[in-house]
């Protein structure tokens, strides 16, 4: 995970060094069904695709495919730096207007060009219809509109100062071509199942449900080596679980796994003749959010409870097989260093003193020691490690005196209620944390998109708005008490910090692997490259 420097956004005309030299652009692509010659990466993969449109959040599936097909501003590097990639240039022209400059040689894959007016139509879209899951739309509050100033340069008109907007922007948002999707009234309903136009190195071609989804390449490409992609396509292929793709790996069924490992499995198949295993580095964190529009989670004693059930070590030695670190209960991961407060500790293991906080609270215990709390936790089955250490905070809080019903369920059920609000407690994870101060605004504001606890502090919310207009230093410092607040409010309870490995056979090499379990060697930049070793 990388250090977070504010000083490159500081000023009003920063941005990432252009890109020099002409390159091709990326249309028209192979006409569907075509054979250009190259070899094909079968990639497994859990989930079908839900949603073919990239600006709807839904399965992982979805996020690999579109993100292989609709181009991002920015990229990301293995140590966590943002770095160009649609977008050769950003900054500011004054604290209200942001701008974004684009590569001038860029086409869709119907041969049009790629333009600013692609980029202001997908920020305004997005503003305006609120596609479901949509991370960026929570990054865009103040922004106002944005406008194509000429064919190259996005303008970002903001409501007020934001220092974090354009880098945060940049890397989450696929950028999708106005001819296609301005054709629909609301882009948040568009499925986008069919005549897919995109700008990556591979384009969907086929979708076959419970299957398989096949993307061709499209040539030239301009950030492949040589401008052409070095696979011919690329097939996902779904399996009911990560077991079953462990099997088909090593058969030759499949040559990549692209969800991460099971740590159990990590060891097992780096002595596995014939499979390659690489370590992605983390960028987000496992947690558990406690509703607090439910009672009696609404009690700050209760959290503190729960807080103090759970056994943090045992999670991270068991199920993590010591592949995760602590957070010492804080937001912000250690290797933020710039952000992360060493005086924070993580919340102890100690169930009679969760006892203790419940009886002060109120709370009686019957004669089997239970308070009669009964709260419901929901997480995704398609989540192996989260269902094994969600039993474990069950049992642990059972010995508190604590009722935890575990609701495990498909992750299109777990998705919607997330999104409806229908829990007591969420068990899961963030892929990608890479920006506290945004990361908060997201989690911690009223109405942020991924408010999971459903929080309303108006001291937490003062501090993470005063940060997003402030100075790098002023940031800091601003993150480090907001961050207090978190913890000891118990407003989010961060379990650890996971690195990842993933899994594919020995013959292909080439894979770039970039951090967080969501990109990890499945992103547009490595699958671009990858190729056999004969």
């Amino acid at each position: 995970m990388r250090r977070r420097s504010f000083a490159a956004l500081a000023a009003t005309a920063v941005g990432a060094p252009a890109v020099g030299g002409v390159l091709a652009g990326c249309a028209p692509s192979p006409r569907p069904g075509s054979r250009a010659a190259g070899a094909t990466l079968t990639v497994a993969t859990t989930t079908d695709v839900v949603n073919f449109n990239p600006l709807v959040g839904n399965s992982r599936t979805d996020y690999w495919i579109t993100d292989l097909m609709y181009p991002r501003l920015l990229t990301i590097d293995e140590a966590g730096n943002k770095q160009p990639w649609l977008a050769v240039r950003y900054g500011y022209h004054d604290p209200k207007t942001g701008y974004y400059r684009i590569r001038d040689d860029v086409r869709w894959s119907d041969g049009k060009p790629v333009t600013a007016a692609d980029v202001a139509f997908t920020i305004n879209a997005i503003k305006r219809d609120k596609p479901a899951g949509n991370t960026t739309f929570g990054q865009l509050t103040n922004v106002a509109r944005a406008s194509a100033a000429s064919a190259t340069e996005v303008l970002l008109h903001l409501s007020k100062p934001d220092q974090t907007v354009l880098r945060e922007v940049g890397f989450w948002m696929n950028v999708v071509p106005a001819h296609v999707f301005g054709k629909v009234s609301n882009v948040a309903t568009f499925a986008n199942t069919g005549d897919w136009v995109g700008c990556g190195p591979y384009t969907l071609v086929s979708a076959a449900k419970g299957q398989a989804y096949t993307l061709e390449r499209t040539e030239p490409y301009p950030w492949a080596p040589g401008g052409k992609p070095s696979l011919a396509r690329v097939v996902f292929r779904v399996y009911p679980d990560i077991n079953t793709e462990i099997l088909a790996l090593r058969s030759g069924e499949v040559d990549l796994i692209a969800n991460t490992l099971p740590p159990a499995q990590v060891d097992v198949l780096r002595h596995t003749t014939g499979i390659t295993v690489r370590k992605v580095p983390g960028l987000g964190y496992a947690h558990l959010a406690y509703n607090m529009k439910h009672k009696p989670l609404d009690k700050l004693a209760v959290r503190q409870a729960l807080a103090h059930a759970v056994d943090y070590a045992a999670i991270r030695r068991v199920v993590l097989q010591g592949q995760a670190v602590s957070t010492h209960s804080s937001p912000i991961a250690p290797v933020l260093t710039a952000y992360a407060d060493p005086s924070m500790t993580e919340y102890r293991h100690d169930p009679a003193h969760a006892r203790r906080l419940l009886r002060q609270a109120g709370y009686h215990a019957d004669a089997r020691g239970r308070f009669g709390l009964s709260l419901r936790m929901i997480y995704s089955l398609q989540d192996a490690v989260t269902a094994q250490w969600a039993s474990m905070v069950a049992s642990d809080a059972a010995k508190a005196g604590i009722t935890i019903t575990l609701q495990g369920m498909d992750r299109n059920t777990y998705l919607a209620k997330t999104d409806a609000g229908d829990y007591d407690i969420y068990a899961g994870n963030f892929a990608i944390m890479d920006d506290p101060v945004t990361n908060m605004a997201l989690t911690y504001l009223p109405g942020g998109a991924i408010n999971y606890s459903k929080v309303d502090d108006p001291a937490l919310s003062k501090l993470i708005t005063d940060a997003q207009v402030a100075t790098p230093d002023e940031q800091r410092e601003l993150v480090a008490k907001a961050a207090h607040l978190v913890r000891d409010n118990v407003y989010d309870n961060v379990v650890y910090m996971q690195n990842f490995y993933v899994a594919h056979r020995t013959e292909w090499t080439g894979f770039v692997a970039k951090p967080s379990e969501l990109l990890t060697v499945v992103d547009p930049a490595s699958l671009a490259r990858v190729r056999t070793r004969s």
